[in-house]
């Protein structure tokens, strides 16, 4: 379902401690949860060698938004720590040269500085900041030195890109469609604020989106001078989201190369905006103008919009089947001259999710799921044949620097590094060792990749995770880890919230299977899941852990845990009813209970409408077939089910409906309620509550 300025700050007093209670309520009927002045009390991960807990996970410095500057020698990103003192993470500009070397910090102030763009000429870099109450535009020598801002506008701005001219800056901001200017805005929001009703009032969807209440303003394009000066509306009176939300970026706009026009994405569907995902392209002058459309006759997904050097080419991402949006997108290509349009890669049945031109314009680089990898690719513009530059590992960001091509890598055992590769392909080489000595005295389990056959005789992949101190002499418990989506992929990946080492670091095996409906195996294989939410997923896993356990003989396949997180939510509350007597313990996050239910409290409605085959009203039987709220009389494991308040994707209906109908059985069973987590949980002290309440439920039920 789908989407630093100061030190680590973990050097406080106290340990942290693993609760193992399983206990469905306390003498009042409050569930119990790890103490918050025990929470406050975790310190840092030692610092010889240990096993890798949710510590280690918060230690990590995280590399984002990597940007080559227009020599091809250098480049800046941004570093992100955790603060467990403040509760958040901190977020400061860095620079390494592409060659490799040490890297050097640019920017040190106690608020985020991201979103780092160089200026024309790469003497300087714009950024975005919050150093000045709101976020801002500032620029920084690229040496470092004193910061100067930029913008200083009565609304926060976001997703900042520069024209290749480096006159230009474009950004987005939220404002009343219907306001003329900037102030506008924040004169009706500051009145709004004083009084005292708060009442909202609504006349059409959507009421709500993934986190945030509605409220009638739109995201839309800004300009204005690099020098500094007044922000000018190019999408003015546009009733609809420029990026889209709630997780478009920066990379659903770009300038043209001679930064006369922009073309960005957007969807414009009215009231019939949650169950769209009609995403044009539209040209604007960049002095102003009508927008003109460029994708009217698709009905489906455009987005990604990038130019060729030359300014002679536009290529972009499509889908072909509106109203899905996991079909497979196509790189389309334009001839800016005469406005024909073209499908390049129709063969190719990989999904890309970025595009980068190659500097003689002939090709194009990107990034695809790829049977359990993010791979990076050439794909020849006239041939459409895909060459693999980049396979093991998630992939991302590749970006030229002269005759090279750098990118960012993760995987199962290391967290985000930069790399290098030579335009024509060949082994990668590390520029940024950002991790190293985290990751060295981090006992990590060592993973392996296998496959078996599964639904419908097609070949499934999946992955497992030995537990740290591993010896094939013992026999280890089992996380069996499921993934959401449904269209989505455990794959080759270091996560933040679904890690498999915080399980081997605990001592457990985490197995993961790339049942039907996952993505990076083919469109087929994505489209399988269909009206069969809980038919052939359930088969693979069903098999894929069968196989897992045969092949692996040191799984102890009588002590499992399967857990999983929005439709791997719903596979917990399907496997309590249709697998029920397979696992000690179930783990729901976030997890759909009631098909029925769920269409008429969710926001996207494409979700539900194409896995089910239309609306509820329309299809009745196609929710209810595999509904498991059916199933609650054959429930009898125990399950720890958590949420997220602040979760309009899955509304937290879901989750107490699921602990009602487990109380209500007598099934031992725990609710942990997060009033200020959405769909993920993202505060590091909730993370480090999470952790140990799943791995404490886990202990209780399986080695204990």
């Amino acid at each position: 379902m789908r989407m630093m300025t100061i030190a680590l700050v973990l050097a406080l007093t106290g340990c942290a401690k693993r609760s193992s209670s399983t206990d469905s309520a306390g003498p009042a009927g409050q569930a119990e949860t790890t103490d918050n002045a025990e929470l406050r009390a975790v310190t840092a991960p030692p610092a010889t060698e240990h096993a890798f807990s949710v510590l280690d996970m918060l230690a990590i410095h995280r590399i984002s938004s990597h940007q080559v500057s227009p020599d091809g020698e250098t480049i800046v990103f941004v570093r992100r720590v955790t603060d467990l003192e403040d509760n958040r993470g901190r977020t400061d500009l860095w620079s390494i040269p592409v060659a490799g070397g040490d890297p050097k910090r640019l920017t040190e102030h106690p608020d985020a500085d991201h979103s780092p763009r160089w200026s024309a000429d790469g003497r300087s870099i714009f950024f975005i900041s919050t150093r000045s109450g709101s976020p801002q535009v500032w620029s920084i020598s690229a040496q470092g030195g004193k910061a100067t801002q930029v913008s200083d506008l009565p609304l926060p701005v976001a997703n900042l890109i520069v024209s290749p001219d480096g006159k230009t800056l474009a950004f987005t901001t939220d404002v009343f469609v219907d306001c003329p200017d900037l102030a506008c805005t924040k004169e009706r929001l500051d009145n709004r604020a004083a009084k005292k009703h708060t009442g909202l009032e609504f006349d059409r969807v959507f009421v709500r989106h993934w986190d945030t209440w509605k409220d009638g303003r739109r995201s839309h394009l800004f300009v204005m001078p690099a020098a500094g000066g007044p922000a000018r509306d190019v999408t003015p009176g546009l009733d609809a989201d420029v990026p889209s939300k709630p997780f478009g970026g920066s990379e659903e706009f770009t300038f043209s190369p001679d930064s006369q026009n922009i073309v960005y994405t957007a969807r414009v569907a009215g009231g019939e905006e949650p169950w769209s995902t009609d995403f044009d392209l539209y040209l604007v002058p960049v002095a102003g103008g009508e927008p003109k459309e460029l994708t009217a006759d698709n009905p489906a997904w455009d987005t990604h919009p990038v130019y060729s050097p030359d300014g002679k080419t536009l290529v972009w991402t499509a889908m072909k089947r509106a109203g899905y949006e996991s079909d497979r997108f196509r790189i389309r290509a334009m001839d800016v001259a005469s406005g024909q349009t073209r499908t390049v890669t129709e063969a190719w049945d990989r999904s890309p999710s970025s595009v980068t031109f190659s500097p003689d314009g002939k090709s194009v680089i990107v990034v695809a799921q790829n049977l359990g990898q993010k791979s990076i690719f050439r794909v020849d513009l006239t041939s459409g044949e895909p060459t693999e530059l980049v396979r093991e590992g998630s992939n991302g960001g590749p970006t030229f620097a002269g005759d090279k091509i750098v990118f960012a890598r993760h995987t199962l055992v290391h967290p985000t590094e930069l790399y290098s590769i030579a335009a024509a392909g060949g082994e990668a080489s590390r520029i940024t060792h950002i991790n190293d000595e985290r990751v060295k005295v981090s006992k990590m389990g060592e993973p392996e990749q296998f496959s078996f056959t599964g639904a419908l005789g097609d070949t499934v992949y999946g992955y497992i995770v030995k537990p740290v101190d591993f010896d094939a002499s013992k026999k280890y418990p089992i996380a069996f880890l499921i993934h959401g989506g449904p269209q989505g992929s455990f794959g080759n990946l270091f996560h933040y919230r679904w890690n498999a080492q915080a399980y081997a670091g605990a001592g457990y095996a985490a197995v993961m299977i790339d049942f039907h409906g996952s993505t990076g195996y083919g469109q087929a294989f994505t489209d399988a899941i269909r009206d069969d939410w809980g038919g052939k997923p359930l088969t693979d896993l069903q098999i894929g852990l069968a196989e897992a356990v045969k092949r692996y003989p040191w799984l102890d396949g009588n002590r499992a845990c399967a857990l999983g997180a929005s439709y791997g939510g719903f596979m917990i509350n399907w496997i309590a009813g249709n697998w029920p007597d397979r696992f000690r313990c179930l783990v729901n996050h976030d997890g759909v209970f009631d098909n029925r239910a769920m269409y008429y409290a969710t926001e996207e409605l494409w979700f539900p409408e194409w896995d089910h085959k239309g609306p509820h009203y329309a299809n009745p039987v196609g929710y209810e077939k595999q509904n498991p709220v059916a199933h609650v009389d054959k429930w009898k494991t125990p399950m720890l089910i958590v949420h997220g308040a602040l979760d309009y994707r899955v509304p937290l209906t879901q989750g107490l409906a699921a602990f009602t109908a487990a109380q209500r059985r007598g099934i031992k069973s725990k609710l942990l309620v997060f009033p200020d987590e959405n769909h993920w949980v993202l505060s590091p002290h909730n993370s480090v509550q999470w952790h140990e309440e799943v791995l404490g439920w886990l202990d209780a039920h399986l080695k204990n």
